[in-house]
């Protein structure tokens, strides 16, 4: 096969504008745009670093476990978490929603009503969540005792 290239490429121009030995092992889709496959988690646009973005803001798996069961209003998500400012509450909430993993349901009532619901997308973030709570339950008193022998 053609070599990959070090660092994935995007372009947006028609395959047959380049010669075959540019592509490397790519994905494509039909308007023409190449994707190259790749597995190393150094490079700034590797999709493994896009998932640990995903999960290493404080706040993005917490909100995503809540949403698990269903819709929620913020002021039930507030309830449900705690020690959440509204602020971030609702900068999380469209983080998520940037990241197609939340859907925002607005209702035309009076006094207005919003609803926040998991993506299927979304979704498929909650075994992962999942294994790193149960992670977290193992191995959570090795790494405070940990700190603690740093702390002195």
């Amino acid at each position: 096969m053609f070599p990959v290239p070090s660092t994935p490429i995007f372009i947006d121009t028609p395959l047959s504008a380049f010669a075959p030995t540019a592509f490397g092992t790519t994905l494509g889709n039909p308007s023409g745009t190449i994707w190259y496959v790749t597995t190393d988690a150094y490079l700034a646009d590797c999709r493994a670093r896009l998932a640990f973005d995903l999960l290493s803001n404080t706040w993005n798996p917490v909100l995503i476990w809540v949403l698990r069961d269903g819709p929620r209003r913020p002021g039930e998500l507030r309830g449900r978490i705690g020690g959440i400012s509204p602020k971030v509450l609702t900068q999380t909430l469209r983080r998520l929603e940037f990241n197609g993993l939340v859907t925002r349901h607005a209702y035309g009532e009076a006094p207005p009503r919003v609803e926040y619901e998991l993506t299927p997308l979304g979704r498929t973030l909650l075994d992962p969540i999942d294994a790193l709570g149960a992670w977290a339950f193992e191995h959570g008193n090795e790494v405070m005792a940990a700190q603690e022998r740093m702390d002195g």
